[in-house]
């Protein structure tokens, strides 16, 4: 265990982090796998005792973060809707493009914002808007605020596991990791629950006062 802190404390306090800071939080942008709040999470617990600077931590995972999106979107863009369609119905990227275009319709670009949250929805939502072409001017002030409220969010969730553990960094990085995913986990349900609650009215609606279709009307 103390080698693992050696390790997380040479490698975080090193100037060359920063780079690797803006680095990962580009790539998760559009190649989802890489950790990149994880790596700001942990960025905060150590910026709790001054190194590394929590200002350049927000400043560096916010523009990398800006920078992803923008690459997500000029994929989508210029996919031609060849992205979207390759799409196997049933698996989950296309339940989360499938979302993505939905709420979309539903909250424009403010959903850049929310899907900053969502698990898998991020790259879905920017590189859906490149495919539909969203206007790239209206585009890039719903990502500089999603990417600059995404890394004030992951610093100071670190941040404050850092000063709950100011001598155990580890636990420090777990109460940080801990308290994103109870975020995740209620934004999450809220999403179920709006879900369930608009099924439900639409069969309402749909049961009560439908008309029968004209190819199914007995004729007379």
């Amino acid at each position: 265990m103390d080698g693992v802190v050696d390790f997380l404390h040479t490698a975080v306090t090193s100037p060359w982090f920063y780079l690797a800071l803006f680095a990962v939080a580009a790539l998760d942008g559009f190649f989802p796998v890489v950790p990149s709040e994880s790596m700001v999470i942990t960025a905060g617990v150590y910026a709790a005792s001054g190194r590394p600077e929590p200002v350049l931590v927000v400043v560096l995972a916010a523009l990398g973060a800006f920078t992803g999106d923008h690459v997500a979107y000029l994929i989508g863009r210029g996919s031609g809707g060849r992205l979207t369609r390759s799409l196997r119905p049933g698996t989950r990227r296309h339940a989360a493009f499938g979302w993505a275009r939905r709420t979309m319709d539903e909250r424009g670009g403010l959903i850049l914002v929310v899907a900053r949250y969502v698990p898998g929805g991020r790259t879905a939502v920017t590189m859906t808007m490149g495919v539909i072409r969203y206007p790239l001017r209206s585009f890039t002030p719903f990502a500089a605020i999603a990417a600059v409220s995404w890394a004030v969010y992951g610093t100071l969730l670190g941040y404050l596991g850092g000063v709950a553990f100011e001598d155990d960094p580890i636990k420090g990085v777990a109460v940080g990791l801990g308290l994103a995913l109870a975020v995740t986990g209620v934004v999450e349900g809220v999403r179920f629950l709006r879900h369930r609650r608009a099924r439900g009215g639409a069969a309402t609606s749909g049961g009560e006062g439908a008309e029968v279709p004209e190819t199914s009307r007995t004729p007379v």
